[in-house]
């Protein structure tokens, strides 16, 4: 996988679509290397430091180094790691300060308990959500990959993941893997109502429940309400003493609501009729 900067045109698995000439192209193209710039600084403000030390991040798909260079600059330090040849050799052309590993974090992350103080990822972790071999089960692979970042993150800090996903479905699978994984906080979405500079930063807290930032363009005019998704660890199931679905019932209708909401879509307010059955018309 590898930080690119823009929405990947899945073509094969990622190790072969970014090839050297696909590796080089993203640090020749000057737009590329901008959008890539400004997704790192927003991710690292998201993930909320502290200012008065240096940070140890991981980078995962971290590409040619793009991304790791902005990290270097602010005065962190940073291991990253792709599965791409190509995108690592690049990287080391550069001469990024970055430390770097070839892996396919479907696999896991590697490292030991609680080494690093945050991790970012750009463009890189709906790769995860392609069965692009025989032996791949995206679900499973995607636990592989949160459960293991969890152990390796310190305690009371952030993952911020910056993705592209195909559709709700994809988007929801990702988030419920790593739910399952122990992480809390949800989506911030910055310029939800943009279709061009609109961006997803899964904002995932290891430890502690905290307060999930606001997405840039989120102001609310007009009476408009815009929504962020939150989840937590915590698993609710709508079900009766007999241990049947309460479907359509009120609060079954409200968890399928919020689930909407999370996947960003359009949902009527709540009100105190929600869920209550009309009388008949004659």
């Amino acid at each position: 996988m590898a930080g690119s900067g823009r929405r990947p045109e899945h073509r094969g698995p990622p190790e072969l679509f970014y090839d050297e000439a696909e590796a080089r192209k993203y640090t020749q193209n000057s737009r590329v290397v901008e959008i890539q710039s400004q997704m790192s600084e927003r991710a690292v403000e998201l993930l909320g430091l502290p200012e008065d030390r240096p940070c140890l991040l991981l980078d995962v798909g971290c590409g040619s180094g793009l991304s790791g260079d902005y990290i270097s600059n602010e005065g962190h330090y940073w291991i990253g790691m792709d599965i791409s040849p190509a995108m690592l050799d690049v990287a080391v052309e550069r001469e990024v300060e970055g430390d770097l590993l070839l892996a396919d974090v479907g696999h896991g992350i590697p490292f030991r308990p609680g080494m690093f103080d945050g991790c970012i990822s750009i463009s890189a972790v709906q790769w995860l959500c392609n069965a692009d071999k025989k032996s791949h089960n995206p679900p499973k692979r995607l636990y592989r990959f949160f459960s293991t970042l969890y152990t390796a993150l310190a305690q009371g800090s952030r993952a911020v993941l910056q993705l592209y996903p195909e559709n709700s479905e994809q988007l929801e699978l990702i988030t419920a893997q790593a739910m399952r994984a122990g992480f809390t906080g949800g989506m911030v979405v910055d310029y939800p109502n943009s279709a061009k500079a609109k961006k997803f930063f899964l904002c995932l807290f290891v430890g502690v429940s905290g307060t999930l930032p606001k997405g840039l363009g989120t102001d609310c005019t007009d009476g408009e309400e815009i929504h962020q998704a939150k989840f937590t660890n915590e698993r609710t199931r709508f079900r009766n003493t007999k241990g049947k679905s309460v479907k359509k019932s009120r609060d079954w209708i409200l968890e399928k609501k919020e689930r909407r909401r999370r996947q960003g879509k359009e949902v009527r307010a709540d009100t105190k009729y929600t869920g209550r059955k009309r009388r008949p018309r004659f």
